[in-house]
């Protein structure tokens, strides 16, 4: 009794490793054919990515190439960065999958909306850095050096700044997702939240300064969007608030009514 006990636990832990396996592997697939087709771009797309900074930089300067592997490798790199970055909703997909057979019904109803919002805050959060954060900072870094001294980067210390930047942007901008997710899962509550509004818009000042380089004009385009979204987040909390007083009644009644019925 004891081994088939041991068995039939056994059996869909192996399972559920198999199936994990199975979009593991469907997600590492996604993400390499996505890359072989555009690694034949890869230095376009550096070239694209590099547009801000080059816009910018003082006439007959260039980008340089420190390491002698780097004007082939960091092309590649970006090349495989934005091949994840677009099979995102691909892997959002093969994760919901694995996890939605464990949920409840209420559970899937939420989960499923706040995975799509996420991966769209994500790509907006990566698009303002590079249309309205990348302009203004570089304008002002290439302006601030002094004289005598060429603004010439490295193709590689462009890339990790800003793949920082995307990703301190991208994190950010789901702001309205984490307040959704507290209030929905009852940690705190929407009026708690609201009454803490003066702490959240100084944090977002301090993150705002700890995520972008040391000048008010990235900090405060960090600052201030991350404080608007937690505004949204605020008020999009309100239908969560009241969807779940509407089932909690409703399951209220449910329940009376069974009583009753027993009762008679």
């Amino acid at each position: 009794m004891k081994n088939n006990f041991e068995e039939a636990t056994e059996q869909p832990f192996i399972s559920h490793l198999i199936e994990l396996r199975d979009r593991l592997l469907r997600i590492v697939l996604c993400v390499l054919a996505v890359f072989l087709g555009l690694s034949s771009y890869a230095n376009q797309i550096y070239t694209y990515l590099a547009g801000p900074l080059l816009k910018h930089m003082p006439q007959n300067s260039t980008m340089i190439a420190i390491e002698v592997a780097s004007p082939f490798f960091i092309p590649f790199k970006l090349a495989l960065v934005v091949a994840i970055f677009i099979c995102v909703p691909f892997i959002l997909y093969q994760f919901w999958a694995f996890v939605a057979p464990g949920l409840y019904q209420r559970e899937r109803r939420m989960i499923f909306p706040l995975l799509i919002a996420s991966t769209l805050l994500f790509y907006s959060g990566v698009a303002f850095a590079y249309y309205v954060v990348f302009p203004l900072i570089f304008g002002f870094l290439t302006a601030a050096a002094p004289v005598g001294v060429a603004v010439m980067t490295d193709i590689s210390k462009y890339l990790d700044f800003v793949l920082s930047l995307f990703f301190a942007f991208g994190v950010c901008f789901e702001v309205p997702i984490f307040t959704i997710v507290l209030v929905w899962s009852r940690l705190v509550s929407r009026a708690s939240l609201a009454e803490k509004r003066p702490y959240v818009i100084v944090g977002a000042f301090i993150i705002g300064m700890l995520l972008t380089p040391p000048d008010a004009i990235s900090q405060t385009l960090l600052a201030v969007p991350m404080w608007m979204l937690f505004e949204i987040g605020l008020l999009c909390s309100r239908l969560v608030d009241r969807n779940d007083e509407e089932s909690f009644f409703d399951n209220d009644n449910n329940a009376l009514e069974y009583f009753d019925d027993n009762d008679n």
